[in-house]
C-alpha cells in the first residue's frame, strides 16, 4: 500500500471541491518539528524554506531547495519539483501565478480551533507576508482548517486497516499488562515493563512517552495525564487502570481497560461498570454521519448523570489516526476550550474514541476507552469492548 499517494489523491479531490484555488502548505527544517501535513503528503524531511502547492486542477508543485529535490522527484509522486538555491520567493511566486487565479484564494495551515491544522508558525506566516507583499496574492491567504480537518479525519482503506493493526498490537500488550499485575507491584514497574516490551517489539508510543501508558492503582493515583508512582502498589480493593497508545507503521491506537484487585467484583464498582458501558452504548449507537460532535458526547454524558455519576470533565472522544489526538471534529462538550471543533459535523471513515469514566470512591478510576470507525450509517467498534470487570485475585 503507497498511503502518500492515497492522501495526496484526497488531498487534491479536496482542494477541486473547495472554494480555494490552491492549497499552500509552508515549512522549514521539518525533522525538528513541523506541520502535521507534511508526513501524510510527502515520505522524508524537507531543510530549506519549502512550499507544497496543491491547486484546483489538481495540479501538485512542491518548491524545495535543490539538495531536498533529488528523493521527491525519485518518488514520483507530485507532478513538478522546482528548484531553488538562494531565495525561494521568485520560484514560488512564479506557482502561484499559474495556480491561483485572480480574486480566489490560498489555503493555509493556521486555525485557532484545530492544533493539526495550525502547523503554519508564526514566524513562516511572516515570512510568507513578506514573500506576498506587493504581489496580487497579499490578503489572499485564509484558514485550510476544512482540508486539513477533512484530509486528517477521512481515513483510507489502507489506513484503518493499518489503525486495526495498532489496535491487535495494543491488545497484545493488555494481555502481557494482565500477566504481571499483581499485589505488591508499583505503578512504575508496570509502566517501565511495558516500555520493555514495546522496544522489544519495535512498538512506537502514541502520545509522549512519558506518560504512555497511564497507569493508575487505587484512588490515590494521579487521574488524567499523570505519571506513575513508585510508591503506589496494586493493593487489594483497589481499580487498576491503563490508559495505552501504540504506534504501528506509523498509525495508533488509544485504548483503556480496568481490573479489580481482589476475589469478588464489589457492587460499587460492577455499577460504575454498567453506567460508563451504558454510556458508550448510547453514544456509539448515536453516533453516524452528519451529527455534530458535541451532541454525541452530551448522549454520553447525560446517560451517565441519569445513572448517578457525575459527568466527566472532559470529551467524550476524540479522533485518531497517524495521532492519538489526530485533530478535526471531537466529541465534546461546547466548552471555550475546545472552541469550534465540537460543532464539527461527523463523517464516514473517521475512526473517534469514546471514553467515559467515573471514580469509585476509595477504589480509583473506572475509565473504558474503545475505538470505533464511522460507517455509513454508524459505526463500527476496532476494539473488543470490555463488558465486564477481570479480577486481579489476591
Amino acid at each position: 500500500m503507497n498511503i502518500t499517494r492515497e492522501k495526496l489523491q484526497q488531498a487534491t479531490d479536496l482542494v477541486s471541491s473547495s472554494d480555494f484555488d490552491a492549497w499552500l502548505i509552508f515549512v522549514r527544517e521539518t525533522a525538528q518539528g513541523s506541520d502535521s501535513s507534511v508526513p501524510l503528503l510527502l515520505d522524508g524531511d524537507l531543510t530549506w524554506h519549502s512550499a507544497l502547492v496543491i491547486d484546483h486542477e489538481g495540479h501538485k508543485t512542491a518548491v524545495v531547495g535543490n539538495f531536498d529535490a533529488d528523493p521527491i522527484i525519485a518518488s514520483g509522486d507530485w507532478d513538478e519539483v522546482k528548484t531553488y538555491v538562494e531565495d525561494i520567493k521568485p520560484v514560488l511566486i512564479e506557482v502561484l501565478e499559474r495556480s491561483v487565479r485572480p480574486g480566489k484564494k490560498i489555503a493555509v495551515n493556521y486555525s485557532e480551533s484545530d492544533d493539526k491544522a495550525d502547523g503554519l508558525t508564526h514566524g513562516m506566516w511572516l515570512c510568507l507576508q513578506n514573500i506576498l507583499a506587493g504581489t496580487r496574492f497579499e490578503g489572499t491567504l485564509s484558514s485550510a482548517e476544512v482540508i486539513v480537518g477533512s484530509l486528517r479525519s477521512q481515513k483510507t482503506p489502507s489506513e484503518i486497516s493499518l489503525i486495526r493493526g495498532a489496535v491487535k498490537e495494543g491488545n497484545r500488550l493488555f494481555g502481557f499488562i494482565e500477566k504481571i499485575a499483581r499485589i505488591g507491584v508499583s505503578e512504575l514497574q508496570i509502566f517501565d515493563e511495558v516500555h520493555a516490551v514495546m522496544h522489544e517489539r519495535g512498538l512506537g508510543f502514541a502520545w509522549g512517552k512519558s506518560g504512555d501508558p497511564i497507569v493508575n492503582s487505587g484512588p490515590d493515583s494521579m487521574v488524567g495525564h499523570g505519571v506513575p508512582s513508585d510508591l503506589i502498589k496494586i493493593a487489594e480493593g483497589h481499580i487498576f487502570h491503563i490508559d495505552l497508545g501504540v504506534e504501528k507503521d506509523g498509525y495508533c491506537s488509544d485504548v483503556q481497560r480496568c481490573w479489580y484487585v481482589g476475589e469478588n467484583v464489589p457492587n460499587d464498582v460492577q455499577q460504575a461498570l454498567d453506567a460508563v458501558n451504558a454510556a458508550i452504548k448510547a453514544a456509539s449507537e448515536f453516533l453516524r454521519p452528519g451529527v455534530e460532535g458535541w451532541k454525541v458526547d452530551d448522549v454520553a454524558r447525560q446517560s451517565l448523570i441519569t445513572s448517578g455519576y457525575p459527568e466527566y470533565l472532559h470529551a467524550l472522544g476524540h479522533q485518531v489516526g497517524r495521532l492519538a489526538h489526530d485533530g478535526g471534529t471531537i466529541l465534546a462538550p461546547k466548552w471555550a476550550r475546545y472552541g469550534n471543533t465540537p460543532l464539527g459535523l461527523v463523517r464516514e471513515h473517521e475512526v473517534y474514541t469514546i471514553e467515559p469514566g467515573v471514580m469509585v470512591e476509595g477504589r480509583g478510576y473506572l475509565g473504558i476507552e474503545e475505538m470505533v470507525v464511522v460507517t455509513a450509517d454508524g459505526c463500527e467498534f476496532l476494539t473488543e469492548r470490555q463488558l465486564e470487570m477481570p479480577l486481579i485475585q489476591c
